[in-house]
């Protein structure tokens, strides 16, 4: 993956003069994982530029560069620095389009490693994308393979409204396929089913995609069948694809690897009870983080989802009558 997210990000510097580069150590040293390695050589200073360790101005930077028609891409080293730039986030990259009355919009990509399975400290292991999805304005996507990280980056760098894009750091060097460097975006706003059954959906996103699409293997090898679906942009969120599948399927789990309580799984789960109450069989289960931080290093397998606390929600969804 992190090879698709530089591929990307070359196509876009290549194809477009507006699109910078910015962020810590994005430059000479390629970027904390090496997304940007070569970059600097290839486009220059101009295009590709180092900041200063102040995260906070890192996106305040940005919605000024993105009001004069240029198209910002910023990194951030891990998503638990975020948060001193969601100050710029909620009270301008999100609102310019409607302070504005749409005369100016805001052509913004904040990118972020996210998630655990890495052994790291607990600040660079957390998911946020639920608070992030709540800022109105935001777009927020997540891919879970190489191919959806090229066609989606591209995607999030040429729309017109800012964009959130977390990249699951363990699926960097965990998953591999080959990616075409054709220019194709993939599309924003739009869920991905990546396995078809008719007797349970199972809705996901991120690094937890691995973990499903697992269980799901195991489930067919029984004879049941379960819908995998990736959600990959959780605002704008494609409900209408969740709630096809639940209508013909009755039951529905969702995993994913932030803390639970609050949890983007919660709104997905809402959502199916007032538009899809009437198709549910049994009642929808999360399967998620623990309401904790991230424990450190050898700890972090017993936070995030394992296939057998998602296969033992399933059985038990599968078992309501």
């Amino acid at each position: 993956m992190v090879d698709a997210v530089r591929t990307a990000l070359a196509r876009a510097l290549a194809d477009d003069e507006r699109v910078l580069v910015m962020g810590e150590d994005v430059g000479a040293d390629g970027g904390v994982f090496r997304a940007t390695d070569g970059l600097l050589e290839r486009f220059g200073s101009r295009r590709v530029i180092d900041m200063p360790i102040s995260e906070s101005s890192f996106v305040g930077f940005g919605v000024g560069l993105a009001a004069q028609g240029f198209r910002p891409v910023i990194e951030y080293q891990f998503s638990g620095f975020i948060y001193p730039g969601i100050d710029q986030l909620v009270n301008h990259a999100g609102r310019l389009r409607n302070r504005t009355r749409g005369r100016i919009t805001c052509r913004l990509v904040v990118r972020a490693p996210y998630g655990a399975g890495v052994h790291a400290p607990e600040h660079h292991s957390e998911s946020p994308e639920a608070m992030l999805a709540h800022i109105p304005g935001i777009r927020v996507v997540i891919p879970s393979s190489p191919r959806r990280a090229y066609g989606l980056l591209l995607a999030a760098i040429r729309d017109p409204d800012p964009v959130v894009f977390l990249e699951p750091k363990r699926l960097y060097r965990s998953v591999r396929e080959d990616v075409t460097d054709d220019g194709v975006a993939l599309p924003l706003d739009t869920c991905f089913t990546l396995r078809s059954g008719n007797d349970i959906t199972l809705v996901t996103w991120g690094a937890c995609t691995a973990e499903t699409l697992a269980v799901a293997d195991r489930l067919a090898a029984e004879g049941i069948g379960a819908d995998v679906i990736d959600v990959a942009t959780l605002r704008l969120l494609d409900i209408d694809t969740i709630l096809a599948s639940v209508e013909r399927t009755g039951r529905c789990v969702i995993v994913h690897e932030a803390v639970r309580t609050g949890g983007f799984g919660a709104e997905i789960a809402a959502q199916l009870a007032g538009a899809g109450l009437t198709s549910l069989l049994a009642p929808v289960q999360r399967v998620t983080g623990y309401d904790t931080i991230v424990p450190l290093a050898r700890l972090e397998h017993e936070f995030i989802p394992s296939e057998e606390r998602i296969l033992a929600a399933i059985r038990e969804v599968l078992a309501y009558t």
